[in-house]
């Protein structure tokens, strides 16, 4: 939790005062085999989604070429916890343009969004796998797919307390929570979801070995940044000291001085970890680790060097 607050703080205090959008981009279900076969292509859906949003921005006016600010977040795991990889992406309704400090963009036409999703996407993975091993399974999406690719999004948000919920909520998210656990007998594993398409909750019991398999599978690789930063959040703009934050300096340093070991402990479990039971206050006087039996270790091999 303290490193989703961590987070939530980073991304707070780099947040425009302005509406926030959630759009969701997915893919259909006979390309996830591609990316789950080689799992270095998930960049290509950060990047595909990113360009998207770019050029549609760019399209509005090429002379102000306006950078929008958004954040990407990747989810490899359906509520099934099933392999659906997409995109989850947090993004400013407004930007900034080269002559224009602030211009507010309440409208994304999703019907164009989602075909140049599938253009891009389509083009980047054919780039990748090469003409010959995608030219097929290409040319069956784009006529099964004649709307482009789902992309959809919630209800805007307004509040910092809503982006941050957010952020909280989409960026620290676990694959399953614990809470979603029925029952477990040594053998099988029971816990419940909520169906997508309508809401229904939905109880399924698996081998142990399976519902492990289904855990391991989102585990991102060492250095991959399953969360990533773009436009006005992701460096400084010429107009970026012109515009206002949605949370401010101040806040942020008393959110950051609220989230140490002894206030998470207090706000978590209602006591103060470091008053003892006599009621004094605890001071830290040293640390004391035990001796360890040292190792005998082997001596270095030498190598002669000369020719």
């Amino acid at each position: 939790m303290k490193y989703v607050q961590n987070r939530a703080n980073n991304l707070s205090s780099k947040l425009i005062k302005c509406n926030h959008r959630h759009i969701v981009f997915t893919i259909p279900q006979e390309l996830r085999v591609f990316f789950h076969a080689d799992r270095s292509l998930l960049h290509l859906l950060f990047q595909s989604s990113s360009e998207t949003i770019f050029a549609w921005f760019y399209s509005q006016n090429k002379s102000q070429n306006f950078t929008p600010g958004f954040v990407s977040v990747l989810h490899t795991f359906g509520r099934d916890l099933k392999w659906n990889p997409h995109i989850h992406m947090l993004i400013a309704e407004g930007a900034s343009g080269n002559f224009t400090v602030w211009k507010p963009f309440k409208y994304f036409p999703f019907a164009m969004l989602r075909k140049r999703w599938q253009t891009t996407l389509l083009f980047l993975l054919e780039q990748k796998l090469g003409k010959d091993a995608f030219r097929k399974i290409k040319n069956q999406l784009y006529k099964q797919s004649q709307n482009g690719f789902y992309v959809y999004a919630k209800s805007n948000m307004n509040s910092p307390k809503q982006v941050v919920n957010y952020v909280v909520r989409y960026t620290g998210r676990p694959v399953m929570a614990q809470s979603r656990i029925i029952s477990y007998d040594g053998y099988f594993v029971s816990f419940w979801y909520e169906r997508h398409e309508d809401g229904k909750k939905i109880t399924e019991t698996i081998p142990v070995f399976d519902f492990i398999k289904r855990l391991i599978i989102h585990i991102p690789e060492e250095q991959f940044k399953m969360v990533r930063y773009y436009g006005l959040y992701a460096k400084k703009h010429k107009h970026s000291s012109k515009l206002f934050k949605m949370v401010s300096d101040n806040s942020i340093r008393i959110r950051k001085l609220l989230n140490r070991w002894r206030e998470n402990i207090e706000l978590s479990f209602g006591y103060d970890p470091v008053i003892c039971s006599c009621g004094c206050k605890m001071e830290f006087i040293d640390i004391f680790l035990p001796a360890t039996k040292s190792v005998e270790r082997p001596p270095p091999k030498l190598y002669n060097t000369s020719s």
